[in-house]
């Protein structure tokens, strides 16, 4: 009987490093301004609901410390995989972002952003902090919670994640940041680089006018002005978008499943 409660305390362990790790890595969460503690806690309540619908292997009654926490190292790094994969979305938004900003001319205007710790300028702000308000309207925070509670299904406690399928898809993955930030941000790329040709042929017209000087204000405004009229559309658009990224979290995990132990 001992041995069944330490096997059960032992599975509810590794169950909890999985989804702490997916925690500190994925959006919001990873906040620092969400305390370690709060953090902890709640990773232990997913992990107390999420022991009751999982497969415990059995080889957990007579397990020994170096092979526990070889399988605590595989239970973190799957854990990781899942938290980091849905930050890469935002990571694209934020990256938007610093194109519109470089086009209105503010990149020095810079601003921390506390939930990556990275400094970005305040359109990448604002488009970011609209994605993640967007991301739990729509529940988006529930894509980590049932791919956590999916990923126990093709990947058992102690089974090592990593496969040239899920290296592939990663790296789809990661090259799809440039293509959503091209996407959010080409209304602005296309019309600034109007601007900028006009720029250029008023410098040649009228060299004795300090033409960048003088569009300066202008970029500005207009920027603002474009970001006001596309804010409904780039909402439906990144609603789309975050709700699309649901199935590419599933493939992702899928992609996990493999025949290594």
């Amino acid at each position: 009987m001992t041995d069944i409660y330490i096997a059960d305390f032992l599975a509810l362990m590794l169950i909890f490093m999985r989804v702490l790790a997916a925690l500190f890595a994925a959006p919001a969460f990873s906040n620092p301004g969400f305390q370690s503690t709060a953090k902890t806690v709640f990773a232990l309540f997913i992990a107390y609901i999420l022991f009751y619908v999982v497969d415990r292997p059995q080889e957990l009654q007579n397990i020994e410390l170096y092979n526990f926490a070889l399988l605590g190292v595989k239970e973190v790094i799957t854990g990781l995989i899942i938290g980091f994969s849905l930050n890469l979305i935002f990571y694209g938004i934020s990256y938007a972002g610093s194109f519109i900003g470089f086009d209105m001319g503010l990149m020095m205007a810079q601003a921390l952003n506390p939930l990556d710790e990275t400094n970005n300028n305040v359109i990448g702000q604002v488009i970011y902090f609209m994605a993640l308000m967007i991301f739990f309207m729509i529940d988006g925070h529930h894509y980590l919670f049932r791919g956590l509670a999916l990923s126990y299904e093709v990947v058992p406690i102690g089974v090592y994640p990593i496969n040239q399928e899920l290296e592939e898809l990663l790296v789809n993955y990661t090259s799809g940041i440039f293509i959503i930030a091209v996407k959010i941000a080409s209304p602005f790329l296309v019309s600034y680089m109007l601007i900028h040709i006009g720029e250029g042929v008023t410098s040649r017209v009228i060299p004795q006018m300090q033409v960048f000087f003088v569009t300066q204000p202008i970029k500005v405004g207009l920027g603002l002005m474009f970001l006001g009229l596309l804010v409904p559309i780039y909402v439906y658009a990144l609603k789309n978008m975050l709700e699309a990224y649901e199935n590419s979290l599933y493939m992702l995990i899928r992609a996990m499943a493999n025949d290594g132990g």
